[in-house]
């Protein structure tokens, strides 16, 4: 059975699970336009995935994935956290944020994995990292068809022997976080990934990272990709959750005006370049939750008064080739 087929899409497209903008509306007209609707639950609780997941399943019957951050043991002091704080006050004196320190998040993952059960979804993919053998065995068990992430092909591989169904292989290229797990980071393109992964690795494959048009979705599949998933096009959507600044940006974007940064998160992650990337960069930094934590009052105090230069705008690296419309019509512009 092809990946299509166990997916139940009619188009070879998974609409990117981007945490932080993709919404009901978002998953639901996915689905409903034959590509694969995901639900980027990796900063949500056990209780508010559960909510997003009922919301979709009241709009469409058609299966859906939610993606999961894997929760990683992170080292850093309380020395650290503090002069990363400290780093960020001229913003918050800007945006006016009273200093009351940073609310430093936990992870809700094995509770999450729980709801992803109970409420019937059909496929889960992870980013970060691999889950254990319990997880994976407990969720495969339920017919629940599990999806990693990788960034190189050693970490493909890494994926496929840990036994889940099938690996998103993300390029360079795309917005938003790296999927990376393994050290040294590497940067790898797209292509180079699909080529790598041709002989060694033998579950499917979904290719991702600056896929924007009907073309490049037909390079992927016949670079040897299972299906594609596409990010950038969709958060441009009507539906999409994106701040309309955000929006604007992208589908007035030159090319070449992306970067990767780790300011915003602590973790790496290709955005429009902007002033808050530039200024930070070289400035103590701290560890992926934390970053995000301490910068997450300044962006959403950016959002709220369209501060685009303090904003965390995440796109691919092809984001001029975007378009506006509904999913639908994105979708029939991509297979059309």
């Amino acid at each position: 059975m092809s990946l299509m087929e166990k997916l139940k899409i009619k188009f070879p497209i998974i609409q990117a699970p981007m945490a932080g903008v993709t919404t009901p509306e978002l998953v639901v007209a996915s689905a409903n336009a034959g590509i694969l609707g995901s639900i980027g639950a990796g900063y949500l609780s056990a209780e508010v995935t559960r909510a997003f997941i009922e919301e979709v399943k009241k709009a469409t019957a058609k299966p859906f994935a939610v993606n999961l951050f894997v929760p990683n043991e992170v080292q850093t002091t309380k020395e650290d956290l503090e002069e990363a704080y400290n780093v960020l006050k001229p913003y918050r004196k800007k945006l006016m944020i009273a200093e009351e320190g940073a609310l430093l998040s936990t992870s809700d993952f094995d509770a999450q994995i729980d709801v992803i059960i109970e409420e019937g979804v059909k496929v889960c993919s992870f980013t970060f990292g691999i889950p254990t053998e319990d997880i994976i065995k407990k969720l495969q068990k339920h017919e629940i068809y599990t999806i990693g992430t990788a960034t190189t092909v050693e970490e493909a591989i890494l994926v496929q022997d840990h036994g889940l169904d099938a690996v998103v292989m993300q390029g360079e290229e795309a917005g938003g976080h790296r999927g990376s797990f393994t050290e040294p980071e590497e940067l790898v393109s797209l292509q180079e990934l699909l080529e790598g992964v041709k002989e060694k690795v033998k579950i499917p494959v979904i290719a991702a990272g600056g896929i924007a048009t009907k073309k490049q979705i037909q390079a992927a599949l016949e670079s040897g990709a299972d299906v594609v998933q596409i990010g950038t096009a969709f958060l441009v959507s009507e539906e999409s959750g994106a701040p309309e600044i955000h929006k604007q940006q992208i589908l007035n974007a030159e090319e070449n005006v992306t970067a990767l940064t780790k300011v915003f998160s602590g973790k790496l992650a290709r955005g429009i370049e902007n002033d808050f990337m530039v200024f930070m960069e070289g400035n103590k930094i701290a560890p992926y939750p934390y970053q995000n934590d301490l910068t997450i009052s300044i962006r959403r105090r950016a959002q709220e008064l369209d501060i685009y230069s303090l904003m965390a705008m995440w796109a691919g690296s092809n984001l001029h080739l975007a378009e506006a419309g509904s999913v639908q019509e994105i979708v029939n512009r991509l297979t059309k």
